[in-house]
C-alpha cells in the first residue's frame, strides 16, 4: 500500500513519517490486506495540530477522518482510532452479510459487445454486434440490501445477484438521478 505523509505549515521529521507509515499500514492491513493507498496530512490549526487521514482500502471506497491534538503524534493517534472504527464497520458489513455457499453460486458467462457505429464512423463489416470479450463470473447469492452494499462499494453501475429470499435472479442498478433501482422479475408460470 502506498502511503503519503505530508505536512502543511509544519515540518515533519523522518521519525514521524516512519511512525505514521508503520501505524497506518499495520492498521489498514489488519482489515484489508491489499489496500490501494492512504494519505496523512498534518497541519497547524491555531494552538492545535490537526491530522487528516484518507484511506482507499478497496476500489470505490474512501474512508476519511480528522483529529486534533497537542502534537502530531496525538493528532495522528486520534485520527487512526476513527479510521480503525470505520474499517471495522465496513469489513464487518462485507463479511457478515449472508453469503452464498460455494455450491449455491451460479457461474455465468459475461460478454462485452462492441457498440454499433455512430454517424460519421466507418460501417461495421457485419450487421450484428460482435462479442469482443467473454469471461466467467460468479453471480452472488445475497439479500437486496447486501447487493446495494456491494454496488456502493464497487465501481460499477449494476449488479446481478440471486435473491437469497426467493432464489430468483435480481438486479440492482444506479439510476441517472443517483437513486438505486431494483429489478425483481416475477415468475409468470406461462400466464400473461
Amino acid at each position: 500500500m502506498e502511503i503519503l505523509v505530508k505536512g502543511k505549515q509544519i515540518d515533519l521529521g523522518d521519525a514521524f513519517r516512519g511512525h505514521a507509515e508503520a501505524t497506518l499500514s499495520q492498521l489498514v492491513e489488519k482489515y484489508f490486506d491489499r489496500a490501494i493507498d492512504a494519505a496523512v496530512i498534518i497541519s497547524k490549526d491555531a494552538h492545535l495540530v490537526k491530522a487528516d487521514i484518507s484511506v482507499h482500502p478497496i476500489r470505490g471506497l474512501t474512508l476519511q477522518s480528522a483529529s486534533g491534538g497537542p502534537d502530531p503524534y496525538g493528532a495522528l493517534d486520534g485520527a487512526c482510532e476513527k479510521i480503525a472504527k470505520q474499517l471495522r464497520r465496513y469489513k464487518r458489513r462485507l463479511t457478515n452479510h449472508p453469503k452464498a455457499k460455494p455450491d449455491d453460486s451460479i457461474l455465468a458467462q459475461q460478454f462485452i459487445i462492441r457498440p454499433e457505429p455512430q454517424d460519421g464512423e466507418l460501417p461495421a463489416e457485419e450487421e450484428s454486434p460482435v462479442v469482443i470479450a467473454e469471461m466467467a463470473t460468479d453471480i452472488p447469492e445475497c439479500s437486496v440490501s447486501g447487493a446495494v452494499m456491494r454496488l456502493d462499494l464497487s465501481d460499477t453501475n449494476a449488479i446481478l445477484f440471486r435473491n437469497s429470499s426467493h432464489g430468483r435472479l435480481n438486479m440492482v442498478y444506479r439510476r441517472q438521478d443517483g437513486n438505486i433501482g431494483w429489478i425483481d422479475p416475477e415468475a409468470t408460470n406461462g400466464k400473461g
